[in-house]
């Protein structure tokens, strides 16, 4: 059984979270989760204590494992502390799954488009913000960004990036006129 302290919680509510996935499914008659995420490589994310769902907006509550095995390269059983039964696993269903900065970046391959959040997006010598999520479309990414309190996505296909630095942690753009201000107007 998994335990953790009131200071250990207390941590990992104080903490910034990535978003690596949803909850695709419940496999099993005792309540175990899939969890389909975006990590980039086959991983039953060992030692992971908690996970986190945004409930109600900006509120984030954990949920304890108690156990976790890779189902393939991107899909994981979880089991959760205190679910147990088909039933209370569906409410799951759909949503979102958060990690803690520290555990997205231990579980993430370096190569996943999911690497580059929290990377600085610039437009030429333009910085725009940082990366928030990244949305995998079939012929391009779109990485979500914030500018000026809206919610900006831009495009990361072989027309518009020019370059990741990773040493810098910078993804080069050339934007097409008028990009952002379909979003800013």
């Amino acid at each position: 059984m998994f335990s953790i302290s009131i200071s250990q919680l207390y941590l990992c509510l104080m903490e910034e979270y990535f978003s690596i996935g949803h909850v695709a499914g419940v496999h099993g008659v005792n309540g175990e989760l899939v969890l389909k995420h975006d990590l980039g490589k086959k991983t039953s994310l060992k030692d992971l204590q908690c996970f986190f769902l945004e409930e109600p907006k900006g509120k984030w509550l954990p949920y304890f494992l108690t156990s976790a095995k890779a189902k393939s390269a991107e899909e994981i059983y979880l089991q959760v502390e205190g679910i147990n039964t088909r039933e209370a696993a569906k409410k799951f269903n759909g949503k979102k799954v958060w990690l803690r900065q520290e555990d997205f970046h231990r579980f993430k391959a370096k190569s996943a488009p999911i690497s580059l959040i929290g990377y600085l997006l610039k437009d030429n010598d333009r910085e725009l913000g940082l990366i928030e999520e990244i949305i995998e479309q079939p012929f391009q990414l779109l990485c979500r960004i914030v500018i000026e309190e809206k919610d900006v996505l831009i495009p990361l296909n072989e027309s518009t990036l020019k370059k990741i630095n990773h040493s810098k942690k910078q993804v080069l753009v050339d934007l097409p006129d008028g990009l952002l201000e379909v979003y800013l107007a």
